[in-house]
């Protein structure tokens, strides 16, 4: 998996350290030449380090954007977040974007245009690292059979149905099941009419060995 991240503080470091670790090709992309510097004489393995603004789309296309599997927006400043996965989304079409939220009010204009985010300041490594090896699913538990999980999916940007797409209408696979919708505005159980949008967060109950489907169903819409 190719990943860039823009931004090389202590989040953006840590998530390439373990991206690498695990066999995955890493991009950065910081500004402050010093921190670009020391990055990359520290990174052993398939890492590129670019010194220049991520919102810039000349400079992610430098990085490889065209070809990069998850896009993440790790720095501290919620505006170059935002910006940065807009254009990775809008002008290079990027599978995925994964921002780092760290005004917890501003969550919800990420979630708005369907971008995947996190505002725990103490989570957020671990957080960015799950959703970009996961495709945006987090195992919230396992069920009383053990090859049944409870499982809740960000709806990415949607290409084909920008306006929403009804629940019935989402081809998931057997043994899979969407049972509620959450969002800005609270939880609402599943019904006929429901209609889920970019950014929605699905619960979804599903067989184990079904999991990796309902990601691809997801991020297909």
């Amino acid at each position: 998996m190719y990943v860039i991240i823009m931004g090389g503080g202590k989040v953006g470091e840590y998530l390439a350290s373990t991206l690498l670790k695990s066999g995955n090709e890493v991009a950065i992309i910081e500004k402050d030449l010093e921190t670009a510097d020391t990055l990359s004489e520290q990174f052993d393995g398939p890492c590129l380090v670019i010194c220049g603004d991520g919102c810039d789309s000349r400079v992610q296309e430098d990085a490889g954007i065209r070809r990069a599997d998850v896009f993440v927006a790790a720095t501290g400043f919620d505006d170059a977040n935002l910006v940065s996965c807009e254009i990775a989304q809008r002008v290079f079409n990027a599978p995925r974007a994964v921002a780092r939220v760290n005004n917890p009010k501003n969550q919800r204009i990420f979630r708005a245009v369907g971008i995947e985010s996190i505002n725990s300041t103490t989570l957020i490594a671990n957080y960015i690292e799950e959703e970009a090896m996961l495709g945006g699913i987090s195992i919230v538990s396992s069920l009383a059979q053990s090859n049944v999980a409870l499982a809740e999916v960000t709806v990415p940007r949607m290409r084909f149905n920008p306006e929403g797409i009804e629940v019935m209408d989402v081809p998931l696979p057997e043994g899979s099941l969407i049972v509620a919708t959450a969002d800005a505005d609270g939880v609402e159980v599943i019904g006929e009419e429901t209609v889920i949008h970019s950014g929605d967060r699905l619960i979804v109950i599903a067989d184990s060995d079904v999991i990796d489907e309902v990601r691809s169903v997801i991020r297909g819409l």
